[in-house]
């Protein structure tokens, strides 16, 4: 099973490569949900070593994008495989909550056969699933990162199980959302998925004699610590073999 921690600071670039994780969600400002980071600081992850997936978000809120925001995002992409990113981190709706597949589509032949994750967005569209997963799994991406449907995975377990079960081979199914040490083991006894995606992070004031001080969410190296340690028990509880389960 892969880790994966939502890395949206220099603490949290160098905590992944400290604790071993599998890759990173490169990212910053995940008081607004995460929006796309500087170059400057994908090439800092990447001068780590670290296995690189980039959140391509031009802006915080919904995922129908303008014709300009679909082509900087495109070039986003573009310009990202080029600095060795080992894969993106997208989601693209129509107004209606649909999945967007002409913008998908861009975004895909941007990214020209690296690793493609399509986010939470997936989740704002509640109805039919299914269609919506047979679309990506059509489209060629590699997984997708999801609640299941509900506001944390904690919420959403059992659609996580049928989801994992009707992708089978076809696409990975990636929870996130709201992972944390006390749900993680019932997450991978239920869901059994191939990967976990989570922050780790606590609300925090930064500067607070500053007159710029501001509110964020910061990684908690403790409370990363600590899901790493439930998921490590439950593995070994349950007698999974971590790489296959």
């Amino acid at each position: 099973m892969k880790l994966e921690l939502c890395a949206a600071s220099v603490k949290a670039i160098h905590l992944a490569k400290d604790l071993k994780f599998d890759r990173i969600e490169l990212c910053e400002n995940l008081m607004q949900g995460g929006i796309t980071p500087s170059a400057g600081r994908i090439e800092f992850a990447l001068n780590l070593g670290l296995e690189t997936h980039l959140l391509v978000r031009p802006r915080p809120g919904g995922f129908n994008y303008s014709a300009e925001e679909i082509q900087i995002m495109a070039s986003d992409i573009k310009n990202a495989k080029k600095m060795g990113v080992k894969g993106v981190v997208v989601g693209t709706l129509n107004i209606n909550n649909t999945i967007n597949t002409e913008a998908l589509k861009t975004f895909l032949d941007a990214a020209d056969g690296i690793d493609f994750t399509f986010h939470r967005a997936f989740d704002e569209g509640v109805f039919d699933w299914k269609k919506r997963l047979d679309i990506l799994i059509d489209a060629g991406v590699t997984r997708v990162l999801t609640s299941g449907l509900a506001r944390n995975v904690s919420n959403g377990m059992e659609i996580l199980k049928e989801m994992k079960e009707y992708a089978g081979n076809k696409i990975q199914i990636m929870p996130g959302g709201g992972i944390n040490a006390g749900n993680v083991a019932q997450l991978i006894k239920v869901v059994r998925p191939e990967a976990i995606h989570f922050s780790g992070t606590v609300k925090t004031v930064v500067d607070a004699e500053s007159n710029f001080s501001e509110t964020f969410l910061a990684i908690d190296e403790e409370r990363v610590k600590r899901i790493l340690s439930e998921t490590k028990i439950a593995i070994d509880k349950l007698n999974l073999d971590p790489q296959s389960i």
